[in-house]
């Protein structure tokens, strides 16, 4: 439930914190006739995220066997690669992302365009909406689909609870570090999408296994037990994994700490040249 309650705040959070901003510029142009447009944006995102979530289910539903299996593999992998560029994408685009909403808004409400408002807020929250759908359903393989539900619902809750609480009242949250944090654990969680969809893949027998296992801690601790059923769900834990997935599992962090150090420099080097 947890890595299911972490996407739907973080997701949910960013998408709050996107609408109560334009929100926002609105109240301060006084122009709140154009906020019921902003309303009418993310009611449409949000109707056709649910419905991307549902066919993601039914599809997986309908499979068996191996196909089951190629389609969990291939699920995964998207979803953790997705996962992997939004962690990027925001350690990028954090500090121009105010910035060049507020531009976009007041570009639009001076023009009267109500459908690019529209548009600002839909795509905003489609966005988080799709992601959260492919993560919840990825999630929901490695857990029951009744508690990555729950658990995606409780993190979105939690994360309209905190957007409006930021915009309305004197609260204050440092985003900055939320991400970071947040996105710490979304890297291990991603790790663990990943090897599951090598292992699922493996399965299929569309990948070797090399040596499997490599080693077998079941009986320190088993996947079934409550431990091992919380890390596997939130970091792929398992107890006898082939050669490929230690080697996928430990590749990625090689690769995602070679590429959040080199995007460090280039924002170091921006800020320095005043960007």
């Amino acid at each position: 439930m947890f890595p299911s309650l972490l996407i739907g705040l973080r997701e949910g959070l960013e998408a709050a914190l996107i609408v109560g901003l334009v929100l926002g510029v609105l109240q301060k142009m006084d122009k709140n006739e154009y906020k019921p447009i902003i309303w009418y944006g993310v009611a449409a995102a949000t109707l056709i995220s649910v419905l991307s979530a549902l066919a993601i289910q039914l599809v997986g539903a309908r499979l068996e066997g191996r196909a089951e299996e190629i389609f969990e593999g291939l699920t995964m992998f998207l979803a953790a690669a997705v996962l992997t560029w939004m962690i990027f994408w925001m350690q990028r685009m954090s500090r121009q992302m105010q910035k060049g909403l507020e531009n976009e808004v007041r570009t639009a409400v001076q023009q009267s365009q109500t459908l690019g408002l529209f548009g600002i807020a839909f795509f905003a929250v489609l966005r988080e909406g799709i992601e959260t759908a492919l993560f919840l359903s990825a999630a929901a393989m490695t857990a029951s689909t009744r508690e990555s539900l729950i658990g995606g619902l409780i993190g979105i809750f939690i994360a309209i609870l905190l957007g409006w609480a930021l915009f309305a009242s004197t609260i204050r949250l440092d985003i900055q570090r939320f991400f970071q944090v947040t996105s710490v654990l979304l890297i291990l969680f991603a790790a663990g999408l990943l090897t599951h969809g090598v292992h699922e893949f493996y399965e299929a027998g569309l990948i070797p296994g090399l040596i499997s296992p490599v080693w077998d801690t079941n009986t320190f601790l088993n996947e079934d037990s409550i431990l091992g059923k919380l890390l596997k769900s939130l970091f792929g834990y398992n107890a006898d994994p082939s050669l490929t997935e230690v080697i996928a599992y430990l590749g990625y962090f090689i690769v995602i700490t070679i590429g959040i150090r080199s995007l460090s420099k280039k924002t170091a080097v921006m800020v320095e040249a005043g960007e």
